[in-house]
């Protein structure tokens, strides 16, 4: 059996959790009639202090409708350059909302206020496109699963109430931030104007992700998300899924943070590792020295039944998530002691 750090998406439904799917009362979604997903709606905009919810199949879905329904072609959007919604969403920025988008580099994917200060345009300048809205990502992927400290966050938030801007966030590992910075759900529902969720990540659920906004947003982002194609029949099996992950897989995210530190203890000792980035949650991002290519490095782990992810020429990603036991981690650390690294 493959010991799969690609990503905490490969997780397989629990028995528990098959078995709520298949208890789910239905209804047609697209005509509001499906108890489960209302009720998973209707929780999540609660625990989140925010007036409604809206479940999609993905989170590339709830991201790309809130940028629709915030903006207008000709807008510009204000994010990290690592950020998932340029890096890993097709151009949807681009294709579906028309805007621009300024990046901005952080610290580990991470952006501060006075970098937004700076990015917004001014308004009478004919020139420029007209700064609307800014999404930051909490976790960072790319910036190995790193966290905002809820003092940035409302600083940007302050600099967003100035210029009039819109805040949205890419939550997309938003519970393991959670859990692992002590922070409560209704601080982000208070700091953001809109809110995405994954279901499918560490939560563990097969698919599914919630956007939070105002009534009047997510009314918007209902209509948006039948003109993306993302309206559902009796899918509050999905839903079922969804609500039990969030009765049993939110607090065990800490086992999965401490399984991603004990393999970022053992990169760090090895001499091929130039370094690793800080681990806060999930996410082990390494960086190899110059003389092994990651991508090496990645085929023979996989030779060993160890499957791990290249996200650039010069790093590596490992993510932690439900499946992976303290058996596999030490089998992990066992055939990094062990192996012969390849180099370039």
């Amino acid at each position: 059996m493959a010991i799969d750090f690609r990503s905490d998406t490969v997780t397989m439904p629990t028995v528990g959790m098959r078995e709520a799917m298949i208890m789910a009362p239905l209804g047609d979604d697209v005509f509001g009639e499906d108890p489960s997903i209302r009720a998973l709606e209707e929780r999540l905009a609660g625990i989140f202090g925010k007036e409604a919810g809206l479940f999609c199949p993905s989170g590339t879905m709830t991201n790309q409708i809130a940028i629709k329904c915030h903006t207008r072609p000709g807008d510009e959007v204000i994010c990290e350059v690592d950020s998932h919604i340029y890096q890993y969403e097709g151009g949807g920025i681009a294709l579906l909302s028309g805007c621009s988008i300024q990046l901005l580099a952080g610290d580990r994917g991470r952006i501060q206020a006075e970098q937004v200060a700076a990015a917004v345009h001014d308004p009478s300048d004919p020139h420029k496109p007209h700064s609307r809205l800014v999404s930051l990502e909490n976790t960072a992927n790319r910036g190995g699963g790193s966290c905002y400290t809820l003092s940035d966050m409302a600083a940007i938030r302050a600099v967003c109430d100035q210029y009039g801007l819109v805040l949205h966030l890419d939550g997309a590992r938003l519970f393991n931030a959670i859990v692992a910075k002590g922070h409560a759900p209704r601080d982000f529902g208070t700091l953001f104007d809109s809110i995405s969720i994954c279901l499918s990540k560490g939560l563990g659920a097969p698919v599914g992700s919630i956007l939070l906004g105002s009534r009047s947003f997510i009314q918007a982002g209902r209509r948006m998300r039948k003109v993306f194609g993302g309206g559902m029949r009796q899918a509050g099996m999905l839903a079922a899924a969804g609500a039990y992950a969030l009765d049993h897989h939110v607090e065990r995210l800490a086992i999965d943070h401490g399984h991603a530190r004990i393999i970022a203890e053992a990169l760090e000792k090895k001499a091929f590792i130039r370094q690793v980035l800080p681990v806060e949650t999930n996410i082990v991002i390494a960086e190899t020295v110059p003389t092994v290519d990651p991508r090496e490095f990645v085929s023979a782990m996989a030779k060993y039944g160890i499957l791990l992810f290249a996200v650039s020429k010069e790093r590596f990603r490992i993510v932690t998530h439900l499946d992976i036991t303290q058996e596999m981690v030490e089998k992990t650390v066992s055939v990094l002691d062990g192996m012969a690294i390849p180099t370039r």
